[in-house]
């Protein structure tokens, strides 16, 4: 897969939005993988965070915004205490929850999650996604 990057994408107003409400500098990033490693909910995430962060940097906003790993966040803030350049991640992916929920884009519907998920998932991950979806 060829990935195209540009002046446009790097410049993607929805980017700025997620900085704008997250309150954080995406560019402060730089890949360590701690926010990842510590992730409580990783193992059942498509993207792992520090990705989701890459893939902003990147201009890649279709493919953080696609992704299920906001919506799976458990926003125990793990991530945020992990990071060694205070990037609050759980912040990140509430931006990235607030741009699809105004765009009215539902990520998760608990009915539709199999049964060994509900079973593995972490509870808080659970009650988070409800909360993130009921608001």
């Amino acid at each position: 897969m060829q990935i195209s990057i540009s002046r446009t994408r790097l410049n993607d107003p929805r980017r700025a939005k997620v900085e704008e409400i997250s309150g954080q500098d995406l560019n402060a990033c730089y890949q360590c993988g701690k926010c990842s490693a510590g992730c409580p909910s990783a193992f059942i995430m498509d993207l792992l965070p520090h990705r989701i962060i890459r893939d902003l940097q990147m201009g890649l906003v279709d493919e953080a915004l696609s992704s299920d790993t906001p919506w799976v966040c458990a926003s125990c803030e793990i991530c945020s205490v992990r990071c060694p350049r205070g990037i609050e991640v759980a912040r990140v992916m509430e931006g990235i929850r607030q741009i699809a929920l105004r765009a009215r884009e539902d990520r998760i519907e608990i009915e539709a999650l199999p049964a060994k998920t509900l079973k593995d998932a972490p509870p808080i991950a659970l009650v988070a996604s409800f909360k993130k979806t009921t608001s």
